[in-house]
């Protein structure tokens, strides 16, 4: 038996797996993200789907890649590079290469790297290592397709099928290699295919032939690596994705109102993992309808609310686009309706798998008339069970259209997640009309406190009413097309979105005596308070401001902005969320750091964008806005 290696402990590491589409990496590295999550290690992942999704296999562009990172304590990015990565074929090597650290151990399967898989990779020599200047005694080179060929041998499985097992034995080799228990893995693999306990089985032997084969050879690396768990809360934990996240918020939110939960969608990337998730909970009272396009989803939803249920639709940008007027139906009927917005990259069909945060000012103005909704931004995966629960508060309570933004980063990636309690979350009491208003009862009466008109469920005696898309009289419910009614609804109906409470911005990092503020909204916190403590650690007194509520914006938002000589607006569009604070605060002319590449931001980056803004000059008055925005 070989020697013994050292086993190295380690605070954090960052491991990339990355293959064809259709490779598994996307299941290797949520696996090995679960198992991480189960002995409470802090994960942040970034399932980065490939460009191409039909891409013909061992092409460039049909690559798939999965990249976590885990830690001892909580970590709040995927990490900008990778302490190992993970390559299946050639095309992998090429494209991925660029996220590995100089020093980083690589995993290549040799079979995948014969001379057509290298010109379709576009290399130009067989020594491909060298050609890409990598060196040779970083990467653990084994034949992985052979081998898993020969485990599977007497398994009856067709040539695809074992094909398929590869990613396990490039799994098997990084629980080695990171000390961790294949059992876990092992009763993943089991719990996820409970119905076919055959492929389980197969899937096992071959992510304990990976672990083997690390184990016997040491697979070329001077030491294993352990992460402990450190300052771990008592709870139960699990790796949850934000679309799952998501849905359990809404699950609870309808439970703690007693409510039924209905969800009209049509399936679009990224969202549709709402819809399939939602539809395995009918035992909580869920009932899903997957409608023929985004206009009978959105309506559904609308007809659900009058109904009297908690209703809810999903979608993305393009999605939000042609549910725009059945929305506006939802604004001048004052129902509680949420719209989840799973923000994708791009214009029309655009990027459909990347990230960006470029439907802000869509949710806010991008419909006909007047029609003011509150947008809350979730900030993580594991926000977004929070998001959603608050959303559906805010809807219920305050009887109008709310939406919740969130995007492909966060929605498909995952963090560990301690899971709450019922007693915990916050009561949630929808504003229905009381007995007093029995036979009385008009639609748009309402609290004069609040500006919220009373929910009357339809087939309740006393409490016959009419809604429709018409402008109604404000006394009476019946429509009104006069000018000064039509002036008082609209009016009402945008105090009644501003006067919804909503908690105080925070302030985190120098919030007393900063040189910066760093303001963002929704997904960017984790890469923007990394980007903080990284300028703080190099000695700059910077503050972070992270937005969740939209509209309204908190209360403080002028006192917390106005304070520091230099704010910098950070976020992954051309300046929307910047533009509306202009908008909303009186001589207010932050810096901006904008990008649109559908991905993630860069922490390193930030912090040299965000250290050009501390040493800058301030810009002459008189200026316009761009003169502000760092290159």
């Amino acid at each position: 038996m070989a020697e013994e290696l050292e086993v190295k402990e380690l605070e954090q590491v960052v491991i990339r797996f990355s293959g064809d589409s259709g490779d598994g990496m996307q299941l290797a590295g949520n696996i090995f993200s679960t198992v991480s999550a189960t002995v409470g290690n802090g994960i942040s992942t970034f399932p980065d789907y490939p460009a191409d999704i039909r891409a013909p296999q061992g092409s460039l562009t049909g690559v798939s890649g999965f990249q976590v990172h885990i830690g001892a304590g909580r970590v709040y990015t995927p990490g900008d590079s990778c302490d190992v990565l993970v390559a299946m074929n050639a095309a992998a090597l090429k494209t991925q290469y660029k996220y590995a650290k100089p020093q980083a151990t690589i995993i290549i399967d040799t079979d995948s790297f014969g001379p057509n898989d290298l010109k379709k990779a576009q290399f130009a020599s067989a020594d491909y290592l060298e050609e890409m200047g990598i060196n040779p005694d970083r990467v653990i080179a084994c034949p992985i397709t052979k081998m898993v060929k020969d485990c599977l041998a007497e398994s009856g499985m067709d040539n695809k099928a074992v094909l398929k097992c590869r990613n396990m034995f490039a799994l098997g080799i990084v629980c080695w290699l990171f000390n961790r228990e294949v059992s876990l893995v092992e009763n993943f693999l089991r719990e996820k295919f409970a119905k076919k306990p055959q492929i389980a089985e197969n899937n096992i032997k071959v992510v304990r032939a990976g672990y083997d084969y690390g184990h016997n050879v040491h697979a070329s690396v001077p030491a294993t690596y352990r992460i402990e768990t450190k300052h771990a809360a008592p709870g139960r934990y699990m790796d949850i994705t934000g679309n799952k996240a998501t849905v359990y918020g809404l699950i609870a939110a309808a439970e703690k109102a007693g409510l039924k939960l209905y969800l009209g969608s049509y399936p679009i990337t990224p969202a549709t993992d709402i819809l399939h998730e939602l539809s395995k909970h009918k035992s909580c009272g869920a009932i899903t309808v997957q409608c023929e396009d985004e206009i009978s989803a959105c309506a559904s939803a609308v007809g659900a609310a009058f109904a009297g249920a908690l209703a809810v639709t999903s979608t993305s940008g393009p999605g939000i686009c042609l549910k725009s007027e059945t929305i506006n139906l939802a604004v001048i009927d004052e129902l509680p309706l949420v719209i989840i917005d799973v923000q994708r990259g791009g214009p029309s069909t655009g990027l459909p798998t990347k990230s960006e945060q470029t439907d802000l000012l869509q949710v806010l103005y991008g419909r006909n008339g007047e029609s003011p909704m509150p947008v809350i931004a979730a900030t993580s995966p594991t926000n977004c069970f929070d998001a959603a629960y608050m959303a559906c508060k805010i809807a219920l309570e305050h009887l109008t259209p709310v939406v919740l933004l969130t995007d492909a980063f966060i929605a498909n990636g995952s963090a560990a997640w301690k899971l709450p309690t019922m007693d915990e979350l916050p009561e949630i009491h929808p504003h229905y009309a009381p007995k007093e208003q029995k036979y009385k009862y008009s639609p748009y009466h309402r609290d004069p406190e609040t500006n919220v008109r009373y929910w009357a469920v339809p087939g309740q005696e006393g409490y016959t009413h009419i809604l429709g898309g018409l402008e109604k009289d404000g006394e009476t419910g019946a429509i009104s097309t006069e000018p000064e009614n039509h002036d008082r609804m609209n009016r009402l109906r945008y105090d009644k979105v501003q006067l919804i409470p909503v908690p105080d911005l925070e302030v985190q990092g120098d919030k007393d005596d900063a040189e910066l503020l760093i303001v963002g909204f929704g997904s960017t916190y984790g890469h923007l308070y990394s980007a903080m403590e990284e300028l703080r650690a190099k000695g700059y007194k910077v503050a972070l401001a992270q937005f969740s509520c939209i509209n309204p914006l908190p209360k403080n938002t002028a006192e917390v902005l106005t304070r520091y000589k230099k704010v910098v607006v950070a976020e992954q569009n051309l300046g929307q969320f910047a533009a509306l604070l202009r908008i909303r605060l009186n001589n207010f002319a932050p810096y901006q750091y904008n990008q649109v590449k559908g991905q993630p931001f860069v922490v390193a980056d930030l912090v040299k964008g965000f250290e050009k803004v501390i040493n800058s000059d301030e810009s002459p008055k008189g200026q316009t806005f761009k003169s502000k925005i760092i290159k």
